[in-house]
């Protein structure tokens, strides 16, 4: 016999969760509300922009609450008026104190890009990709008042290969979370009872994902840099300086070393194979890049205008914190 519905709150903010909100408001649960960052200004205006979540809600003329928190007693009163039996929780962006862990009938589950404990925290999709892990996926897990260290309903793992970037595996896992959390949720007491503790031990904290980081330090490894630019890409992408101008690099290819050994940072050869620069450890091939105020483009492409620029023997210019070391 099937599961009755569910009286589902819903919170959430970018598209991943949008993707999950979909799902949900195509299922036979019973969605009350939900919940959303308050809109952000965002463009060359600084208009304020409603989230792809709330967008979506309002396709579906769901009610829509956008608290700037939780923490307060008033945000708390309205959302336990809903009388839910759970709330699902997918980017939302915003703190869900004890108190409001403790009001659904079934509490508060959620839906992170990570097979938990392995990257906790706010940007678990690059920082996997950084690190060079061969395997990610989605872990739903039911929220307590740690950072992502609930215990684990359900699991499905994702590959990661060396062509995998970002965005790419954001698309990827926002099609295996939302059929996963179907399951979770025709069964919702049986995953319950057999949900799994978090191994604190093998867990890493997958802090936000800074602007400055992004700039290409050549004395890393060319395999180090890989990882880095597929991680980065499509946001915040890497970038160097060559003449005073800023490159950004959207896609790269790590290459075994051919030539003497060259300092950090110095062009190699341009060519069919790309912009070739020496690393710390190997050779890094550039083989999309972006100049100032120009589009992405192939590197080939670039080199029949940009010649000079790529000249070899040529210095990328190293970050200015660690150039005197």
């Amino acid at each position: 016999m099937p599961a009755p519905p569910l009286r589902i709150l819903f919170a959430g903010t970018p598209g991943f969760a949008a993707s999950h909100l979909e799902r949900l408001i195509g299922s036979q649960h019973d969605i009350l509300a939900v919940y959303t960052q308050p809109d952000r200004p965002a463009g060359r205006g600084r208009k304020l922009h409603a989230s792809p979540v709330k967008e979506m809600a309002e396709q579906a003329n769901l009610p829509v609450c956008q608290p700037a928190s939780l923490k307060n007693e008033a945000a708390q009163q309205h959302l336990a008026t809903f009388n839910a039996d759970v709330m699902i929780v997918v980017a939302y962006g915003l703190i869900l104190p004890q108190a409001v862990l403790d009001i659904p009938r079934l509490g508060c589950l959620n839906v992170h890009a990570s097979l938990l404990p392995r990257w906790r925290g706010a940007a678990p999709i690059q920082r996997a990709i950084e690190a060079g892990d061969a395997t990610t996926g989605i872990t739903i897990m039911q929220m307590n008042a740690g950072l992502d260290t609930g215990e684990m309903l359900a699991c499905v793992s994702c590959p990661i290969s060396s062509q995998t970037t970002a965005g790419s595996l954001h698309d990827e896992l926002a099609l295996l979370g939302p059929p996963l959390l179907d399951d979770v949720l025709g069964d919702i007491g049986s995953h319950q009872r057999h949900s799994r503790p978090q191994d604190d031990e093998h867990a890493n904290y997958a802090s936000k994902i800074l602007k400055p980081e992004a700039q290409i330090d050549w004395r890393h490894s060319a395999s180090v840099l890989d990882h880095k630019v597929r991680a980065f890409n499509p946001f915040p992408v890497c970038y160097c300086e060559l003449d005073g101008q800023r490159i950004r690099i959207w896609q790269a290819r790590p290459l075994s070393s051919t030539t003497a050994s060259q300092m950090p940072g110095t062009l190699l050869r341009a060519g069919k194979e790309g912009i070739v620069v020496s690393c710390g450890e190997g050779e890094l091939a550039i083989e999309v890049l972006q100049l100032e105020g120009g589009k992405p483009l192939q590197a080939k492409q670039l080199l029949s205008a940009y010649q000079a620029l790529f000249a070899t023997g040529k210095q990328f210019a190293l970050p200015a914190a660690t150039a005197a070391k």
